[in-house]
């Protein structure tokens, strides 16, 4: 195997039979998803800043 191959992520999927994973890969996903879930809410903020602003212009 080469070292200079990046690490390949586990693929998760949503209702995935968990007792496959081993407890470092249940580890990894779990960070894997709260990263995700991080990333969501930013893009969520975002949309919601660019809404209201939308909403103030309109407003006047």
């Amino acid at each position: 195997m080469d070292d200079d191959e990046p690490k390949k992520k586990p693929q998760y999927q949503l209702g995935q039979d968990l007792s496959l994973l081993s407890h470092e890969e249940l580890g990894e996903t779990v960070a894997a998803l709260k990263e995700e879930i991080a990333r969501i809410e930013a893009e969520m903020s975002s949309k919601s800043a660019s809404r209201d602003a939308a909403e103030a212009f309109f407003k006047l």
